[in-house]
């Protein structure tokens, strides 16, 4: 389940930067009617709305997980997210692997990696 979240974590992410790319209207801060432009345009920025209603279904998830799991093993699994999200940002923005960031993907795998094999020999 948790693996699940990591996934929803990871395409909601993008989601959401999909969506501040989106042209928004100016805000005045004095005028109502200004705000109620930005509220539309919030509302029809459809994978503004996926990305938040993602992470609503995977917070959900990750309640439920946790009902039954560790605490201290189940989160560290799902740090797998930000691995998605690069590999994700590569393929949807052209982002570009540096070092430092090749690094952080594999002290993050080598860290869930060493809590799984933990948790099975406590077993």
């Amino acid at each position: 389940m948790v693996i699940v979240c990591t996934l929803l974590s990871g395409v909601a992410q993008i989601l959401l930067k999909m969506g501040a790319i989106h042209p928004m209207p100016h805000l005045d801060p004095g005028s109502p009617a200004s705000i109620a432009a930005f509220l539309m345009a919030l509302l029809g920025n459809t994978p503004l709305v996926a990305g938040y209603s993602l992470h609503a279904c995977n917070a959900l998830l990750l309640i439920l997980a946790l009902r039954d799991g560790e605490l201290s093993v189940l989160y560290p699994i799902y740090s797998l997210s930000y691995v998605w999200v690069i590999g994700l940002s590569m393929y949807f923005f052209h982002d570009q692997l540096n070092p430092w960031k090749i690094c952080g993907v594999l002290l993050v795998m080598t860290g869930v990696g060493l809590l799984g094999r933990a948790s099975t020999s406590k077993a």
